[in-house]
């Protein structure tokens, strides 16, 4: 006859083991603690230095935390490790599919410089900055090389428009030299202010769509996205409309960053996408990289003034007819990276 275990067998563990973890400091005592999976909690120093020496006890609330995020277990115990090992599969299962997108940075230049820039832009004048046709060609190879049916190349930069004929080559020879049955894609991102005909032509006859930026209304554009001339609004705008007329309304889309200035002008940032007739606004917060953390722009908001801002467009796309009907399909929202505003909470 099965019997019942003593209640000390339930007793949490007093052996403890550290399980693997990853953590970044995020500013002065601030660090965000991650297992394998990507799941983690924020903590200050005196927590992390406790969990990594282990010195925890049952009730004290730490213990509790480090054991649900799976970064310690009980010596001995399976469950915490094949817990972790089913997430872990599943977090990674993407990558049994073959790889679709392909990412050509063809140059680091740009003729604009945006204060948040994740890629640490360089001036026009720098073309040792420019993807050589050499490693343009290998890159492509490796890319058609993909089993993925369907392969979609998209060109960035800098601005890719400055190394444009790099971009003629790359499809002319993706065009040639693709396996039959492959399906491509071509998407270039620009800021738009160096489009011209040629250009547009080029888009049209290789079904290329254009991705841009629209930050807002001029004045918040133009702070956002500087550029000689002060222009950079106008002619992302003028950009917008020439692609629409040349390719096609659902040929082109925009993107827009959250500054701090951005915060408070939830209205306007949506109704200039609608003034402009795009199908759909694609927001994100600042990326931790490049300019962005040189400049401290990344610091000068956090997770709740974001989430707010998130909220705030969210309600108002509803209320706006010509998008209410599939909010699903023409609004979406995003937080690229685990940092310290998304850390403020999902932790």
């Amino acid at each position: 006859m099965a019997g019942f275990k003593q209640a000390a067998a339930f007793a949490p563990a007093k052996d403890l083991q550290l399980l693997p973890l990853r953590f970044e400091r995020l500013r002065a005592d601030r660090y965000f603690v991650s297992n394998i999976v990507g799941e983690g909690l924020l903590l200050n120093r005196e927590q992390l230095d406790r969990v990594v020496s282990l010195d925890l006890s049952p009730g004290d609330g730490l213990y509790e935390r480090a054991f649900e995020k799976l970064l310690v277990s009980a010596k001995g115990q399976r469950s915490q490790l094949q817990l972790l090992g089913m997430r872990l599969r599943s977090r990674m299962a993407f990558l049994q599919q073959p790889t679709a997108l392909h990412i050509f940075v063809v140059t680091l230049r740009c003729e604009h410089s945006c204060p948040y820039c994740q890629v640490s832009r360089r001036s026009v004048d720098r073309d040792r900055f420019d993807m050589s046709e050499e490693t343009a060609i290998r890159a492509l190879r490796i890319a058609l090389a993909a089993p993925a049916p369907t392969i979609k190349i998209e060109f960035q930069g800098g601005e890719p428009l400055l190394n444009f004929p790099l971009i003629q080559q790359v499809v002319e020879a993706a065009r040639r030299d693709a396996p039959g049955g492959k399906k491509l894609e071509f998407v270039i991102a620009s800021n738009l202010a160096l489009l011209t005909d040629e250009v547009l032509d080029f888009c049209r006859v290789n079904s290329i769509l254009l991705s841009t930026s629209l930050d807002g209304p001029v004045d918040l554009h133009n702070r956002n996205r500087p550029r000689p001339g002060g222009n950079s609004h106008q002619l992302a705008v003028e950009g917008i409309r020439r692609a629409q007329t040349a390719l096609g309304r659902d040929r082109i889309g925009a993107l827009m960053t959250t500054t701090d200035a951005s915060l408070d002008r939830v209205e306007e940032i949506v109704d200039e996408y609608l003034r402009l007739d795009l199908d759909g606004i694609f927001l994100r917060p600042l990326s931790p990289y490049g300019f962005a953390v040189k400049t401290k722009q990344f610091d000068k908001y956090g997770g709740q003034e974001w989430l707010k801002f998130y909220e705030r467009v969210a309600i108002y796309t509803q209320s706006e007819q010509e998008w209410a009907a599939l909010p699903g399909i023409l609004c979406e929202f995003t937080s690229e990276t685990i940092t310290d505003r998304c850390a403020d909470w999902l932790c």
